[in-house]
């Protein structure tokens, strides 16, 4: 049976762990979905590990369109998300929704949207048409020179504004909230002020479900690795093993530890 946004937001307020991974082709759709992993994302990410670019930027929607088919001709039960490359959602809702729609005809269930305040049109008039939005929130890595590097974001009086934002982007119909790269006690605030499942990558334990770039988790990568990347391989012996000590590992809160988390 399909897992569907539905389902997802059900298992957040039951208190079980969501999982969900990067994934850009059919093979490993079907291997992730094997293994027990119930989201599996078409990330922008595809620009660094896949393209070997140096950021995400460069990735066209032409390229998440591509690898949304791919996977979605073999993941049968996973709830799909893509992501909406750099320039593809900025200009206006209507722009937007062209270019999500190519993303959901493509097979996703959900287009992801990087950004706060600014989003909130945007969101609005997606969900309102039928196409279901997870907002990002944090580490956005589209604005990786705004933001001078990546780094982590929320602490101190930038907590406050994550707070509000993700409030923003609840309310505005976002069906579930990425927290990438900020402290977990903000994490833990932001969660326990939405409705949305949020999905935490460098957020601590205490979000509704973790998302790892595929790659990273491998340790096939060959870039730097952020602080909270956990090398599954190391003690699941094989791509199999490694994703389902990964599920295991979220579904029992054993991962991420502290030593994957920051403070505020």
């Amino acid at each position: 049976m399909r897992i569907t946004l539905t389902t997802l937001q059900k298992m957040a307020q039951e208190g079980n762990r969501i999982t969900m991974l990067t994934c850009y082709d059919a093979s490993f759709a079907a291997l992730l979905e094997e293994a027990g992993v119930e989201s599996l994302l078409i990330g922008d990410s595809l620009g660094m590990v896949l393209q070997g670019h140096e950021s995400t930027l460069p990735v066209t929607l032409r390229d998440v369109v591509y690898h949304t088919a791919c996977v979605a001709r073999c993941a049968k039960r996973a709830f799909i998300i893509g992501d909406m490359p750099f320039g593809t959602f900025q200009i206006s809702p209507q722009e937007a929704f062209r270019n999500a729609a190519d993303i959901m005809a493509a097979g996703a269930h959900m287009v992801k949207i990087e950004g706060g305040m600014p989003m909130l049109s945007t969101i609005e008039f997606l969900t309102q048409r039928g196409i279901p939005v997870c907002g990002h929130l944090g580490l956005t890595p589209q604005s990786v020179h705004q933001l001078g590097g990546y780094r982590v974001q929320g602490r101190g009086e930038a907590a406050q504004q994550i707070v509000e934002d993700a409030k923003l982007l609840d309310s505005a119909g976002a069906g579930m909230i990425v927290l990438e790269a900020i402290p977990s006690g903000l994490a833990r605030d932001v969660t326990a002020a939405v409705r949305a499942p949020t999905i935490g990558i460098g957020a601590g334990p205490e979000c509704s479900g973790q998302v790892l770039v595929l790659h990273d988790m491998l340790d096939i990568y060959p870039g730097k690795k952020a602080k909270f990347v956990k090398n599954f391989m190391r003690t699941g012996g094989s791509i199999q093993g490694a994703v389902e000590t990964y599920v295991k590992e979220v579904k029992a809160k054993t991962y991420p530890g502290p030593e994957h988390s920051f403070s505020g």
